[in-house]
């Protein structure tokens, strides 16, 4: 009879500048069994823990991943804090993972409760989300979502239309929906993402479906924009992407934002901020860093018409 399989524990710090880089990257090496451990009562230390198969994960590939992750702290000039190594023995993963989530508050009104769990009669009367964590694609743990939704919270998007740009889990849309939108639509260029924002749209009441109060598309901006159909740009558009990628797309918001609508803008640091609202206003948009959670902000940008100077010589 074979031995039965063992597990590497990978433990570490999660600092907030690389907890998304984190979440993005490890499921791009093929490990899938992730979770970001953190107590609501000390949101911002964040413990990130991963499964590897012993057999798949001898010394020579533990290290290059250490270089892999090494290379996301570029951007940010820190250091990759300590990885710890353990070997497990075989066990349910299912509870394992299960064991290092837990009811999480957000805001005055949100509740994002993991899937498996009841609601707490402590946070009776809020609005819950519920989240299947296990697709790492954004579970509310985050600075940068929290910073969404309670932004959300304040603009009460009752009876509006949303456009979530890299939906990633589908979180913010299904927190959209749970402040009031009318409707949302969300859009990813990961398959995976799609698929996870349509599996959390169905432990929400909410399916993807036609005419549904929510509705997903596999792509960018353009194809977002053609989900909006022709009811035209969205009353409140949500993008929780890296600066970076926010200044690429900048040039379809109009496409995507009403007129008169709201974008909130998150995924970047505090210290990006300001070339970002300046290349938003070469776009024509009015741009305010409007809340931060550590090294990450949110800016809030509204449609600016451009003023055409005129000679009166």
């Amino acid at each position: 009879m074979s031995p039965a399989p063992r597990w590497w524990r990978l433990e570490m710090e999660a600092p907030p500048e690389l907890e998304e880089s984190l979440l993005w990257k490890l499921p791009s090496l093929g490990i899938r069994r992730v979770a970001i451990q953190f107590s609501p009562d000390q949101p911002r230390e964040h413990q990130l823990v991963a499964w590897l198969p012993e057999v798949d994960w001898p010394q020579p590939e533990r290290l290059r991943l250490a270089e892999e992750l090494q290379r996301l702290t570029e951007p940010f000039a820190i250091d990759l804090p300590p990885l710890t190594w353990a070997l497990q023995d075989e066990e349910d993963w299912s509870l394992s993972w299960k064991r290092h989530w837990q009811p999480d508050p957000v805001g005055e009104r949100l509740l994002i409760l993991p899937a498996w769990l009841e609601p707490p009669v402590e946070y009776a009367g809020r609005e819950l989300i519920r989240i299947d964590p296990g697709s790492a694609f954004g579970t509310g743990s985050h600075p940068t979502t929290r910073l969404c939704l309670e932004a959300m919270e304040r603009l009460a998007p009752i009876d509006q239309r949303v456009a979530d740009l890299g939906c990633g889990s589908g979180i913010l849309g299904l927190g959209a929906l749970r402040l009031g939108a009318r409707c949302v639509a969300a859009a990813d260029t990961d398959p995976l993402a799609v698929r996870a924002t349509t599996s959390n749209a169905e432990l929400n009441g909410s399916p993807v479906r036609p005419g549904g109060p929510l509705q997903v598309v596999e792509g960018s901006a353009l194809e977002l924009a053609v989900l909006l159909g022709e009811a035209g740009p969205a009353d409140l558009l949500l993008c929780n992407i890296l600066a970076p990628v926010i200044a690429e797309l900048a040039g379809q918001f109009r496409s995507l934002l009403a007129p008169a609508g709201v974008g909130l803008l998150s995924g970047l640091l505090v210290d990006q901020a300001e070339e970002l609202c300046r290349l938003l206003a070469l776009e024509g948009w009015r741009a305010e860093l409007v809340a931060s959670q550590g090294v990450w902000g949110l800016l809030q940008i509204q449609w600016c018409r451009a003023v055409i100077p005129v000679d009166v010589a």
